[in-house]
């Protein structure tokens, strides 16, 4: 045929290096044609034959429902020919026309011409009942006016063959195109004998089907691989089989023929002699079963390489059975000997891997000449994996070792990369340490989840797991708790009604601890442990966490744990005590404080859990990551050349609190990552240099005691002590006043990340930029991701640069413009042209601010305190307020700034955070304070000292009548509402004087 589909083309639809991109599609798009109405026009007698009360369309049901198909055929029954016709002619709408001999008054041959010519299109089969109807032995290519014609030998199964068989010849073209859907080719036209071959074959391709059910990735997938089954072609002479097999030869499977029937229009006992040598001088390894009444034949079929079937044989039926089974590879792979003698079976793709590794080389060698692995495998819907092993030849490799290895490998990667992507039902037989993605109880996976599942399909459908050399990026091995599983802990008695009754933290947190976790849902988890044995962060994933306008940043707990106990019952009873922990922090202060500045209600909340393996390297006592930090595909704060859409990273060495939490970190442009501004200067370098790390402690042991917190904080010097620090720093010089990039020689360790940023000897930007393009063109919405990346200590080894999380970035799009006068002193309480937000304020009368002239950098902790006082009262009222700090507000490091939470400060709708002579901060873009600041759209103006147009009138400030007065906090109330005025396409913003 003309633009015919090879294998490798139909291959490339699942990839040409991997089974990547959406492989289901293809799947979802085969058996477009269905046969939805069938009419029965057949006499009360022969109905009564076929149905034994009802039990055709019972078992019709029953194998439509085995399926999963929503909708088994309907058949419509009607006595005769006249009723039959009536019917289509008032538009009544069929599939397929199955007719019996029936009334007198109109024969069914003359039914069936006369609804062929009124219907041409409408396929029609005769059933015969009676031998007396139709002479067994004619040729079923006399058949017109039918299109099939089928003996009713008392096996209901023959209707779902018929209905089968006409499905695969509606459909087999387009899904031979779509997907390399193998085809069995039957060659027969005694009827008698084709009406029994067929229930069979069909019966064992459907129990096939059930079979594979198991391995499918989730329930999506295997319902789909399931319309990938093998098609059947029923061909009744020699020139009918000859153009099938040219047609679909690159897809045949197997071939099943009689030995007589008609060729060149002429009946030949030697036909099916001639097909079969036709057949293996075309494709050697397909495997064919003759069959004759004449056992002379037997020998026959050997020298032309089919096996042999005497029709009449009392286990003819059997015997067909047996080679469906064997040789079209619908039954267990038995691995052989030459000398046909059994050494091993494989059931499923992973006890072939197995049995791969310890067969003979003799049986190795037998199966590999004769394609027997990639027959097995197209039979079990594994075309990208059948295909790839058929191209190979022992004359393509060294020695039986590296075709043994090379077929190992293969399958290893398939398995893998088969669930790569997909979030599928958690199966501890199949879940990979390494990349697995699966789930345990019902209902939503939560936001985070979402997200996370997005991240992983996004990294396989662009193929980004091998796209940098010696890198392997990742989302970490993955078991999401459903929120199901919360609902049925939250039954628990008063659990429920304590935690929306506002119980305290303290005592809400006991309650949780104490409630029992459902059992299945442990026994989950124990099979989960069993399988990672590395530390695990067990992470919130609620209904409305990162939802693109309230991402609940920070909000909920986050847990991580060493899970490294002797005892694996102690490493479960500390999971499950964290989970709980995620569930209390569904009602904390925080969150109800959040709760109530978005629209939702607490009762809508339900928490799923994410659990995740922690990237990173043991050092001693410690596991760490070389580089954790956050990125997004929007930069605030963007200083030439870079542009706002370039994005910002920010970087730090160890866990990634340190800037989740507004710690000291490096931030740098995707796009120019040779230029960073706080490195601009060696004061600024050693100003802005990150001076401890956050690290995993795997010594400790917390077994009687509800405290499961192991992060511990420490020096950079430990760190280089582990000798973690050869792609992160940097050495200061005191005696030359220079920083050199490395750790080559002694000195001061400066974090700067040159040996990354600058000399790229890992492609940090590299990967970020094309990861945030990618995510932001998946969501449709500007992005932000959490990484960590784990270097490879040993030369065998990949980096890992691990994708931790992706949630979108709340946008606003009122249009504001700013023109050259507002930015007037005499005008404005402030402005600056590093403002976040967009848009106008007219309706805030407080004011609560620090005041530079009493501001001492060791008493941040009581400013914190004294403005979380002044936010409860002004809230407590109703109304809002302007914050204006010093340093990085929400810092971790109260030596950087204030270390307020967002609940704190949440009835702030303006902050202006500006900095001092002493302490230029930059702006923390990463950290969930920043986040929720987006999300609620708070104006941010950032004042630094001698850095752009900037201006902030303290004096006028000073002299406003005081409403509160607290040792560092001042709260000012106005007589008139100030007017802010945000530019968010400039990032400029003025705080105007009342009028």
């Amino acid at each position: 045929m003309a633009n015919r589909r090879t294998p490798a083309t139909v291959a490339a639809a699942f990839q040409s290096d991997f089974p990547t991109g959406d492989r289901f599609k293809v799947f979802q798009q085969l058996m477009h044609h269905r046969i939805r109405e069938v009419l029965l026009v057949s006499t009360p007698y022969n109905l009564f034959l076929l149905e034994e009360d009802g039990r055709i369309y019972e078992h019709l049901r029953q194998e439509y429902y085995e399926l999963g198909l929503n909708h088994s055929p309907e058949i419509t029954r009607v006595s005769s020919g006249r009723e039959a016709l009536e019917l289509l002619q008032k538009g009544h709408n069929f599939d397929l026309v199955i007719t019996t001999a029936h009334s007198k008054e109109m024969s069914v041959r003359n039914f069936a011409k006369r609804t062929k010519k009124q219907f041409p299109n409408l396929p029609i089969v005769h059933l015969v009942f009676d031998t007396i109807e139709f002479d067994s032995r004619l040729r079923g290519s006399i058949k017109k006016p039918f299109d099939r014609i089928f003996t009713w030998t008392g096996d209901h199964r023959i209707i779902i063959a018929i209905i089968k068989l006409m499905e695969d010849a509606i459909n087999i073209h387009r899904d031979v195109e779509l997907a390399g859907v193998q085809v069995i080719l039957l060659v027969e036209d005694n009827i008698r004998f084709y009406s029994r071959y067929l229930p069979l074959l069909y019966t064992e391709i459907l129990k096939q089907a059930k079979n594979l059910l198991p391995e499918g990735v989730n329930l999506y997938h295997k319902f789909l691989r399931m319309r990938a089954r093998p098609k059947i072609i029923l061909a009744a002479n020699y020139e009918e089989a000859q153009a099938c097999f040219e047609t679909y030869g690159d897809y045949i499977m197997g071939v099943i023929s009689d030995v007589n029937y008609y060729r060149n229009g002429k009946p030949d006992n030697n036909a099916g002699l001639a097909f079969a040598r036709y057949v293996k001088s075309k494709k050697h390894d397909i495997p064919i079963l003759l069959q004759s009444h004449d056992e002379s034949n037997r020998l026959r079929a050997f020298s032309a390489g089919a096996s042999f079937l005497h029709k009449d044989s009392t286990e003819l039926l059997q015997k067909l059975d047996r080679f469906v089974k064997d040789s079209l590879g619908f039954g267990d792979f038995i691995f052989r000997t030459p000398d046909a003698n059994e050494v091993g079976r494989a059931h499923d793709l992973k006890s072939m891997r197995n049995m791969l590794g310890i067969i003979p080389d003799a049986s190795l060698r037998y199966h590999a000449d004769r394609n027997h692995f990639s027959n097995w495998l197209k039979a079990r819907r594994e075309f990208w994996l059948a295909w790839q092993l058929r191209k190979r030849s022992l004359d393509d490799y060294q020695s039986l070792d590296a075709l043994r290895e090379d077929l190992v490998s293969s399958l290893d990667l398939y398995l893998s990369m088969q669930r790569r992507g997909v979030l599928s039902d958690f199966n501890p037989e199949t879940f990979d340490k390494h990349f697995g993605f699966a789930r345990i109880g019902g209902g939503s996976i939560g936001g985070k989840a979402r997200g996370l599942s997005f991240l992983n399909l996004l990294l396989h459908n662009n193929s980004l797991y091998r796209k940098y050399k010696n890198v392997r990026i990742k989302v970490p091995a993955t078991l999401i708790i459903g929120t199901d599983v919360f609902d049925r802990f939250m039954d628990h008695p008063n659990l429920r009604n304590l935690s929306l009754n506002r119980l305290p933290e303290d005592d809400l947190i006991p309650k949780f601890l104490k409630a029992p976790f459902p059992e299945d849902i442990a026994e989950n988890l124990m099979d989960f442990l069993r399988i990672v044995t590395c530390p695990i962060a067990v992470r919130s994933s609620s209904l409305l966490e990162d939802s693109q306008y309230f991402p609940f940043a920070g909000i909920y707990d986050t847990i991580m744990l060493p899970n490294n106990h002797p005892d694996i019952n102690q490493r479960l009873a500390d999971l499950i005590r964290a989970i709980k922990k995620v569930y209390a922090s569904t009602y904390s202060s925080a969150a109800r404080e959040y709760m109530q500045q978005s629209s939702y209600r607490q009762e809508e909340e339900k928490m799923a859990i994410v659990l995740q393996t922690v990237t990173g390297n043991k050092y001693g006592s410690r596991f760490y990551p070389e580089i954790a930090g956050v990125a997004r595909s929007y930069n605030y704060y963007s200083v030439p050349p870079a542009k706002s859409s370039d994005g910002i990273a920010s970087i730090v060495l160890g866990l990634g609190q340190m800037v989740v939490e507004g710690g000291k970190n490096v931030n740098f442009c995707p796009v120019y990552p040779h230029h960073v501004l706080q490195f601009s200067t060696i004061e600024q370098t050693l100003q802005s240099n990150q001076t401890t790390f956050f690290a995993l402690s795997l010594d400790e042991h917390h077994e009687d005691s509800d405290n499961i917190d192991f992060i511990r904080e420490h020096p950079v010097s430990t760190a280089d002590k582990d000798g973690a620090l050869y792609y992160v720093a940097s050495t200061y010089s005191h005696q030359n006043y220079a920083i050199y990039d490395g750790v080559s020689r002694p000195g001061m360790r400066v974090i700067t990340f040159a040996p990354v940023l600058k000399q790229e000897i890992f492609p940090l930007a590299k990967i970020l930029k094309n990861i945030l393009r990618i995510g932001a063109r998946g969501m449709g919405t500007h992005i932000e991701i959490e990484f960590a990346v784990r270097m490879a200590r040993h030369k065998n080894e990949s980096h890992e640069f691990s994708l931790l999380q992706m949630r979108p970035i709340a946008e606003h799009g009122e249009n504001v413009t700013l023109r050259p006068n507002d930015l007037d002193p005499a005008r404005a309480i402030c402005f600056s042209d590093q403002v976040l937000g967009n848009g106008e304020i007219e309706d805030i009368r407080d004011i609560v601010f620090i005041d530079p002239h009493t501001f001492d950098r060791s008493a941040t902790r009581i400013m914190a305190d004294e403005i979380d006082h002044l936010n409860k009262k002004i809230q407590q009222s109703g109304r809002f307020y302007l914050l204006i700090v010093l340093g990085r507000l929400g810092s971790a490091d109260p030596w950087l700034g204030i270390p307020v939470n967002w609940n704190q400060i949440a009835s702030a709708k303006a902050i202006i955070e500006s900095g001092i002579t002493e302490m230029s901060i930059e702006p923390s873009q990463a950290s969930h304070f920043f986040h929720n600041i987006c999300a609620f759209h708070v104006s941010y103006f950032t004042i630094q000292p001698g850095k752009g147009k900037k201006y902030i009138n303290w004096e006028w400030l000073r002299e406003q009548p005081v409403k509160d007065q607290l040792k560092y906090a001042r709260h000012i109330r106005l007589k008139k509402a100030l007017h802010i005025k945000v530019d968010g396409a400039s990032n400029r913003g003025v705080v105007f004087l009342p009028k």
